[in-house]
This record gives C-alpha cells, structure tokens and sequence, in this order.
C-alpha cells in the first residue's frame, strides 16, 4: 500500500519564467496572467523572468544561461519553486528540477490547483481529481522522494482533500474508479435533465475563466 503524506499549507515565494519566441510576443501579458493565478492559488510572486529564443529548449525550457541565471535568483529570492508560462513535458520538468534544485512547475498545474480548492459538486471534484492524476502520473517519475518533502502547495492538493498519493500502481486503479463513478453521475444528471426539460421556467448558466467575475455578475443579477 503506498504511502500518504500530510502537507502542511504555507504561502509559496514563487519565480514566474516565460519564453517569447518573437519580437511581438505577448509573453509578458502572459505572465501578468500567470501571476493573477498563482495568487488566486494562494502563492506569492517574487520575480517574472522572460527569456527570448526562437522556441522553447525541448530539454530544459529554458537555455543554460537563463539557468543559471535563475539558480541565482531562487537563491538570492529565497524562492520556494518556479512556475513556467507554458505545459513542461515531463522530461523538461525533471530536467529543469534537476538544474535548478527547486520545484518546478507550470501554468496548467496552477490552474487545476485553483479549481481543485473550488471544486463543490461532486462531478466537480471527480473531474477535477481525474484531471490531476492524468497530469501527474507521468511526472511522477523518480519525484517520488521529493514530493513526500513538498510541505504542500500549488500542485499537492486534491478537491477537497489535503494529501498525495504517490503510488503509480494506485493512480492508475484510482483513475479507472473515478471513471466508473463520473459514470454514474453523469446518469444521474441526465435523469434530472430530463425533468428540468419538462418544467416551462427556462435555465441559466455563467460560464468563464478564473476570476472572470462570474460571482459578482451572479450578485448583481440576483
């Protein structure tokens, strides 16, 4: 049976890293973007980086001078990770943990850790947690160490939940559950569906991005 660690919450210093590809790149907007996620995820912005190359380095995200660059910032910063504007493979992330000796993580990440502490319903949480462990199950290579030493933070939480499961073997069997059980809701939600169909009074949804201001348009219409 694998093992479960308890994290401990604390607010994360993190280093935002993005790579513009063109004179005309909207890397730093990007980022402005990333820092208005990473605050909704509960972490603090200390720095925004931005490298410009022709394309992201397939290895390392990053060139060897801009690795350098940044080791001595998280240093300097007293950096808890760094957070890269754009999906790492899996062999970036691992590569780019390995240079610089700190977390590293990435814009999807932040965001299925925001609508993992927002999820409600329980199709919610099902989506939201087989998302995560889709994400991760491939990261997870030769991580297993280091991430029993997280101390919690973005990518460490589950929809409700405040521990990680580290065993492959599990993710696996955990995904193929959480699959039976979306199965079962989505039933569920079609027989409801059906009933709302037969009522006259019509339904309303506000669909957006994090922090597009769904809640307050919701407030002011109701």
């Amino acid at each position: 049976m694998a093992e479960l660690f308890e994290m401990e919450e604390k607010q994360e210093r993190l280093i935002l890293v993005g790579v513009a590809t063109s004179e005309h790149d909207d890397t730093k907007e990007s980022l402005e973007e990333l820092k208005e996620l990473v605050k909704t995820a509960g972490a603090e912005t200390v720095a925004m980086v931005i490298q410009n190359r022709e394309r992201p380095h397939p290895g390392t995200y990053l060139g060897k001078g801009k690795i350098e660059e940044l080791f001595s910032m998280i240093e300097e910063l007293s950096a808890d990770g760094v957070v890269c504007d754009d999906e790492l493979s899996p062999a970036q992330m691992k590569n780019l943990e390995d240079a610089l000796g700190t977390r590293i993580m990435d814009r999807t990440m932040v965001i299925l850790d925001i609508f993992a502490q927002h999820a409600s319903t329980k199709e919610g949480k099902i989506q939201v947690e087989l998302a995560q462990l889709k994400y991760t199950a491939p990261r997870l290579v030769g991580h297993g160490t280091e991430l029993s030493r997280l101390g919690g933070g973005i990518g460490t939480r589950g929809p409700g939940e405040k521990k990680l499961e580290m065993d492959r073997r599990l993710i696996k069997d955990r995904i193929a559950q959480l699959n039976r059980e979306l199965e079962d809701v989505v039933k569920s939600r079609e027989v409801l569906r059906a009933a709302r169909n037969r009522n006259p009074i019509p339904v309303v949804a506000i669909v957006g991005y994090t922090n597009a201001g769904k809640s307050t348009m919701l407030n002011y219409l109701t």
